[in-house]
C-alpha cells in the first residue's frame, strides 16, 4: 500500500471509525446512485434583467408546470393548474389577491394545502429523506415533514393528518404554511442552478441578481466577458472602469453605479459639461427604455457618455501600445475619428483632414508612458 493510499485511509478512519459506520455510509451512497438524477437549471446572458431573471428562476423554465401536470393530469382544469403554478411562483402576491376575492378562505386553504402537499411529495421523490429534511424551513420543519411522510389513505393516520391542517388554519398560520410549501417546491424542483456567463451590462439591476444568487441554495457561475471587465473595474483597472461607466451611460443605467454601488459620478458630470457643453453628441445618443428612464437626464448623460468614451479609447490605446504582444493595433480607434472644429478665421470654418493610412499609423506616439494625439493639417470646407 502506497503512502498516499495510507493517508486517505487514515483520514477516512476519523470519519468512519468502525466497520459498522463505514458499511452504513457505503450502503447509503450506493443507494443514492440509484435515485433519478435531479433537475439542473441552466441560465445564460442575464445582462442585468432582474425581473426576467427572477421569473425564470421561480418557474424553473417550465419545470414546475411539468410537475403540476404530472401530478394532476386531467383531474383539475387548466385554469386551476395555472392558478396553482402562479401561487408557487409568487406566493405572497397571489395570497394578497386571494384574501381580497375569496369568500371561503378555510376551504381554499384546505384544498390548496392538499394540492401543494401532493406536488411537494412528487418533487421530493428524487431525494433522500435526509436531503429533504435539510431543505425544510425551520418554522414549519416538523409540520411539513409529517404532512409529507404521513399517509392520508391509511385509516389509522387519516384523522391525525387532517387535524394537522385544521390546526394550522385555526391558529392563523395557513398563509405562512402555503408560502413555505411554495418555496420548498421551487427548491426541490430545481436542485442546482448553473449561470453560464454575462450577469452584468445593459439591464439596470445586476446588483440585485448577484444578491439573489448569493442566497441561492446551490449555484455555480461561469463568468462571461461582461462579468470579467466588471471584475477588472473592481480590481482598479482604469480602462475597465471607463468601459463599465460607458456601458452604463449608453443604456441609461448610471443610477446603478450611484445607487447600487455608491460611486460618485459628479466629477465626471462636471468634466463633461466643461468640455462638451455645446456639443450635440449626436454619436453618443442613449439606448434607454422610455418607461424606466427620465428623459430629462439624457442631455447630461449623453455628454458623460462621450467624455468617458474618449477616456476609454485613450486608456485602451496606452495599453495596446505598451503591450504589442496583444496584437490589437486595429483597436487604436481615435486615429479613425473625423475631428471637426470651427475656425475664427474670416475665410470660414475649417475641419481636420481625415487621416491618411500613413498618418493613421503615426497618429499616436508614446512619450514618457503617455499617448498624445499628433495634429493633422486642416483644409477649408
Amino acid at each position: 500500500m502506497g503512502q498516499t493510499d495510507l493517508r486517505y485511509l487514515k483520514s477516512l478512519s476519523n470519519q468512519y471509525p468502525t466497520i459498522a459506520t463505514a458499511a452504513t455510509e457505503i450502503i447509503n451512497l450506493q443507494a443514492i446512485l440509484s435515485l433519478p438524477k435531479a433537475t439542473e437549471h441552466f441560465i445564460t446572458d442575464v445582462h442585468g434583467e432582474y425581473d426576467q431573471f427572477l421569473h425564470v428562476l421561480k418557474n424553473g423554465s417550465g419545470a414546475i408546470k411539468r410537475k403540476i401536470e404530472d401530478e394532476f393530469g386531467n383531474a383539475i382544469s387548466a385554469a386551476e393548474k395555472k392558478a396553482i403554478a402562479t401561487l408557487i411562483y409568487y406566493p405572497e402576491q397571489k395570497l394578497e389577491q386571494v384574501l381580497k376575492t375569496e369568500d371561503n378562505l378555510e376551504d381554499w386553504y384546505k384544498v390548496t394545502l392538499y394540492r401543494l402537499i401532493r406536488i411537494c411529495k412528487n418533487a421530493s421523490s428524487k431525494y433522500t429523506r435526509s436531503k429533504v429534511r435539510k431543505a425544510l424551513p425551520k418554522d414549519f420543519a416538523y409540520v411539513i415533514e409529517e404532512l409529507l411522510t404521513g399517509r392520508q389513505e391509511i385509516s389509522d393516520q387519516e384523522a391525525y393528518y387532517n387535524e394537522i391542517i385544521r390546526s394550522v388554519i385555526r391558529t392563523g398560520r395557513a398563509a405562512e404554511l402555503v408560502i413555505a410549501f411554495c418555496n420548498l417546491i421551487r427548491r426541490l424542483v430545481v436542485d442546482h442552478l448553473h449561470v453560464v456567463g454575462d450577469i452584468f451590462d445593459r439591464g439596470p439591476y445586476p446588483n440585485l441578481i448577484m444578491d439573489t444568487l448569493m442566497e441561492h441554495h446551490s449555484v455555480d457561475i461561469q463568468w462571461g466577458n461582461h462579468d470579467v471587465y466588471w471584475m477588472g473595474a473592481a480590481s482598479g483597472s482604469a480602462a475597465c472602469i471607463c468601459n463599465v461607466i460607458r456601458i452604463s451611460a449608453k443604456y441609461g443605467n448610471l443610477d446603478l453605479l450611484e445607487d447600487g454601488y455608491g460611486i460618485n459620478l459628479v466629477p465626471l458630470a462636471r468634466f463633461a459639461m466643461k468640455w462638451y457643453d455645446k456639443d450635440s453628441c449626436d454619436c453618443f445618443k442613449l439606448d434607454y427604455r422610455e418607461d424606466e428612464y427620465d428623459v430629462h437626464d439624457a442631455f447630461l448623460d449623453e455628454k458623460m457618455h462621450k467624455a468617458i468614451t474618449i477616456m476609454q479609447f485613450k486608456l485602451e490605446g496606452q495599453l495596446i501600445k505598451e503591450n504589442p504582444e496583444f496584437e490589437m493595433e486595429k483597436r487604436l480607434l481615435l486615429p479613425y475619428f473625423f475631428f471637426s472644429i470651427r475656425s475664427t478665421s474670416k475665410r470660414g470654418p475649417c475641419v481636420w483632414r481625415k487621416p491618411s493610412i500613413r498618418s493613421r499609423m503615426s497618429v499616436f506616439r508614446q512619450s514618457t508612458g503617455k499617448i498624445h494625439i499628433v495634429s493633422q493639417k486642416m483644409r477649408r470646407m
